[in-house]
């Protein structure tokens, strides 16, 4: 077992089977860290809970509901804002969050009666809403609150409204899997089948495990609607309450996030019979083959090429400038949950960027499993690394560009690493044949972006110690560049971007090397 020992681990053991290398002819016998484990005490995890997993991940996005927290007010705070879930209704969901505020005479005297006054005025703040959800968190749970009882009393007293529990504490798992797990089949136990749907097509679908990020889950939809599908629910990603109750009318569910989703996917069939069908939604050829697949489920496949042939004459030009200019970037794929897997081998196929890394935080042993599974030789594997093993890893891998979240994504910053953010995106979406281009292009900005490389200079060496920041844009100032000088990209005129500034430096800085050198503006005319 190529096992990896990270030198600011060595004073935690534990820590040495959780990072493997990927060796040559390794497969998941021999190259598979430990994962899906309560986490170490004293690593200073990043991890998860499955509170957050259940509320943020898959709950805050259905649109027309009211999301309330049973517990101290971190707790929501901590869940509230940091993805884009986007919705058709001005994003009520994103504008408000809602807790009760727990504090330690409510831990000592409990926090029911808080809880149901809490629900009323929530009501009655927004009395256009008339669904709610009510999250366990770890306090309440540990002091027995019975969110459910009270749930059941509020819908008594208002029949018009209709609540949702989930018990999904904190501790309810080693990590966010774990609440993913407890809200899927609370949603099935609780809710679905309890509404019935209005049926207007032969072909009916659930679209599974797709949040909405910057939009995802509207393009999808879009494609199927042209193929002459009617999606009756999304699971969540702009998904409202009602038609999530009536998923059992669904001819097939159609599953992109299989470790979030697959528990109420696989429920559907064991209760309702309806069959599970696992898609990608990033890249040209994935993304084909899914509809596809769906296609062929209805007899559909006219359709369904109809429209992979113009989507991909009208974004596959445009993908291929960026793709020709990505040759060789490499890249540390750490964003967590199934996004390791869907994108470990796609964009090195389609992209030719080198994935050097892939590692997991809050996700499910399965997401390692495939996420190495398709990674290339020699990447650097790791199960919920600490912030010093990622310092670690990222001077040793030399990466030009990591994916992941904000907080990670900010230390990458300081070491001069740029990052793109993997869970809410920087310029989504991402699903799609153009969001693949939208991936491309941010990639490309990354790696290329002037101010990132000029970041690196350290003007205090300047000769002239004195005022070296005032010398340093005077020489900037006295250079003279004409456009003759300028060498355009092929696909485009000059435009006097990243190739104005990249003569710059050659001038200043004759020795000074790094990928801007070979910049060109893109295709876009918001490329910068």
């Amino acid at each position: 077992m190529p096992y990896h020992k990270f030198k600011c681990s060595e004073c935690i053991p534990e820590r040495e089977k959780h990072a493997v290398i990927k060796g040559p002819g390794e497969d998941l016998t021999s190259c598979l860290p430990l994962g899906y484990l309560n986490t170490i005490p004293g690593t200073i995890s990043e991890r998860g809970c499955a509170y957050c997993g259940a509320k943020h991940v898959i709950g805050a996005p259905m649109k027309d509901v009211i999301h309330m927290s049973h517990g101290p007010v971190g707790c929501t705070y901590d869940t509230w804002q940091t993805k884009r879930y986007i919705s058709d209704n001005d994003n009520f969901q994103l504008k408000y969050t809602y807790a009760t505020d727990v504090k330690e005479k409510h831990i000592i005297f409990g926090a029911e009666k808080m809880l149901k006054q809490n629900i009323m005025e929530a009501f009655e703040a927004f009395p256009d809403i008339k669904r709610m959800s009510i999250y366990q968190t770890c306090a309440t749970a540990l002091i027995g609150d019975d969110i459910g009882a009270i749930a059941q009393e509020v819908m008594e007293e208002k029949p018009e409204v209709d609540i949702f529990v989930c018990n999904s504490p904190g501790f309810a798992g080693p990590s966010q899997s774990g609440g993913h797990h407890k809200i899927n089949l609370a949603w099935l136990d609780q809710k679905v089948g309890t509404f019935e749907p209005e049926i207007t097509s032969q072909h009916v679908i659930n679209y599974v495990g797709d949040y909405n990020i910057q939009g995802d889950t509207e393009v999808m939809v879009d494609y199927f609607q042209r193929m002459g599908i009617q999606v009756l629910s999304c699971f969540t990603g702009n998904g409202s309450y009602d038609s999530l109750r009536g998923m059992h009318r669904a001819h097939l569910n159609v599953l992109e996030c299989a470790r979030s989703s697959e528990y109420i996917c696989n429920e559907l069939r064991v209760r309702y019979g309806i069959p599970r069908l696992d898609i990608e939604g990033f890249g040209f050829k994935p993304l084909s083959e899914s509809l596809m697949k769906v296609a062929m489920f209805f007899g559909l496949e006219k359709e369904a090429q109809k429209l992979i042939d113009e989507e991909t004459a009208r974004w596959r030009p445009e993908f291929d400038w960026y793709a020709k200019r990505l040759q060789g970037i490499k890249v540390c794929l750490w964003p967590g949950g199934s996004k390791l897997w869907h994108w470990a081998n796609v964009i090195h196929e389609e992209m030719g960027v080198e994935v050097v890394s892939v590692y997991t935080k809050f996700g499910h042993q399965g997401d390692m499993e495939k996420g190495i599974a398709r990674c290339q030789e020699g990447a650097l594997a790791i199960d919920d690394p600490n912030e010093l093993e990622g310092i670690e890893a990222m001077k040793m891998l030399k990466p030009d560009v990591i994916f992941t979240g904000v907080r990670p994504g900010e230390v990458a910053k300081k070491l001069r690493v740029q990052y793109l953010n993997a869970h809410a995106y920087h310029n989504g979406p991402y699903k799609g044949f153009e969001g693949w281009v939208r991936f491309a292009r941010d990639i490309y900005n990354a790696v290329y972006s002037p101010i990132h490389q000029l970041s690196g200079l350290d003007i205090s060496k300047d000769e002239m110690s004195s005022d070296a920041g005032f010398m340093t844009r005077q020489m900037i100032s006295n250079v003279k560049i004409s456009k003759d000088e300028i060498t355009p990209s092929e696909e485009r005129p000059y435009t006097g971007d990243y190739d104005c500034v990249s003569k710059l430096r050659g001038k200043i800085y004759p020795g000074l090397s790094g990928p801007l050198s070979g910049a060109e503006s893109g295709p876009f005319s918001d490329a910068v």
